[in-house]
């Protein structure tokens, strides 16, 4: 059985008819009136969404937006957590050799960079929202705030994540003793 078919059902159970109406209402720019007139049941807007590919596996940006507007936290949380536990694609795997590398990177950023993490992850491309989501998650530990930014860096990079463009990105900041420590570390890494 498909698991994001699963999460999406899952998401249906909960939303009430009340919601169904609002979601609905988000989605006249997408879709038809005359087929939102007929969707019943949340499932039935899933279909069509995904039908249409406005909600995939690889993209559930439309997905979070509903579920922000509705203000449910609680399926905006379900649907980060499946997204994290996606990482398991192989497709998307670093070689064991530059995932090694990037992990000891992770390392030493996570023990040198202190307040101005934030500067480093926008660097590597992280959104501002992303970054807030992460800092609203974890609120009192900096590292933790730090090293799931630094996660989620790869998990959007995918295969072409490198312990370089780390190193490139620390010197940008003008964290030079960090990009040392780090190119330091990587040369032990064998």
């Amino acid at each position: 059985m498909d698991p994001f078919l699963v999460l999406l059902n899952s998401f249906s159970t909960s939303i009430s008819s009340d919601e169904l109406s609002a979601l609905k209402f988000l989605c006249l720019s997408k879709i038809g009136k005359g087929k939102l007139q007929a969707v019943k049941k949340t499932t039935d807007l899933f279909t069509i969404l995904l039908e249409q590919q406005d909600i995939t596996l690889d993209n559930v940006d439309f997905l979070r937006e509903m579920f922000k507007s509705l203000k449910r936290e609680d399926l905006l949380t379900q649907l980060e957590h499946f997204e994290e536990a996606g990482e398991g694609d192989p497709a998307e795997q670093l070689e064991a050799k530059e995932k090694c590398k990037v992990e000891r990177a992770f390392e030493v950023i996570r023990d040198s960079v202190g307040k101005n993490w934030k500067m480093l992850i926008r660097k590597l491309g992280i959104s501002d929202a992303k970054i807030d989501r992460i800092v609203a998650a974890h609120p009192y530990d900096l590292e933790e705030q730090l090293m799931q930014s630094l996660l989620a860096w790869k998990k959007l990079k995918g295969k072409e994540a490198k312990a370089d463009d780390l190193v490139k990105a620390l010197r940008a900041c003008r964290m030079n003793l960090v990009a040392d420590k780090t190119e330091d570390a990587l040369h032990q890494v064998i």
